[in-house]
């Protein structure tokens, strides 16, 4: 069978893993999921991932991945080409520190049902989000344009000239950030290789607005 990706259209985790399967070449067939519906949470999608969130690849019945970044891990143990890592550690380990600081700095505080959390427990109103939102993006951005700008490492992606494991969640990132009007101009350089994503068809056809199911 295909692998099935379980997603949302807008979860940047989603894009993140939807751009490494198309850079993969790899077909798969996708299941969808509203989020502010609490489909994720479904008997049926908790049978199949109990920690319920979304994305989640199905291999088969009985072979599910969970979490992002191990389902992006698995693809490029198994599909080594292109390859997503470079091939020194101290390289990977730079390539690596540079996706989590978005994978993992930014994403989980800045996910949905945080920031639903946080409107509707907590009491924050729109714009109190939104300015939760931008400070968190700020406070790894700044870093990450740094590390970027200044290392020679740095190609026309986050590593070289080939796009890779850090852009994932950079141009996953730097989407989910449209729908919260977070100022860019600060960071130029990470400005510069998501539109070097955005020349690619695989990232193209990972944004939420290009899903078969985005509404």
């Amino acid at each position: 069978m295909k692998p099935i990706l379980h997603n949302f259209f807008r979860s940047s985790a989603s894009i993140r893993v939807r751009a490494a399967l198309n850079l993969k070449g790899i077909s798969y067939d996708q299941v969808s999921y509203v989020l502010r519906e609490n489909e994720h949470h479904s008997e049926a999608f908790l049978a199949l991932n109990p920690q319920g969130l979304v994305p989640a690849l199905q291999l088969d019945s009985q072979t599910v991945i969970a979490q992002s970044l191990a389902i992006i891990d698995y693809l490029d143990e198994v599909y080594p080409e292109p390859a997503f890592l470079p091939k020194t550690p101290l390289d990977r380990a730079w390539v690596r520190s540079l996706a989590y600081s978005l994978a993992c700095d930014v994403h989980p505080i800045n996910n949905l049902r945080v920031l639903g959390y946080i409107g509707t427990e907590l009491g924050a109103d729109d714009a109190q989000v939104k300015a939760w939102f931008q400070h968190w993006v700020a406070e790894a951005f700044g870093p990450v344009e740094a590390m970027l700008s200044k290392d020679a490492r740095r190609g026309q992606f986050c590593y070289g000239d080939t796009p890779g494991y850090a852009d994932l969640s950079l141009f996953a990132q730097v989407t989910n950030n449209r729908r919260f009007e977070v100022d860019m101009s600060p960071y130029p350089t990470i400005q510069a290789i998501h539109q070097a994503c955005l020349a690619l068809p695989a990232f193209v056809d990972a944004l939420p607005e290009n899903h078969p199911h985005a509404t």
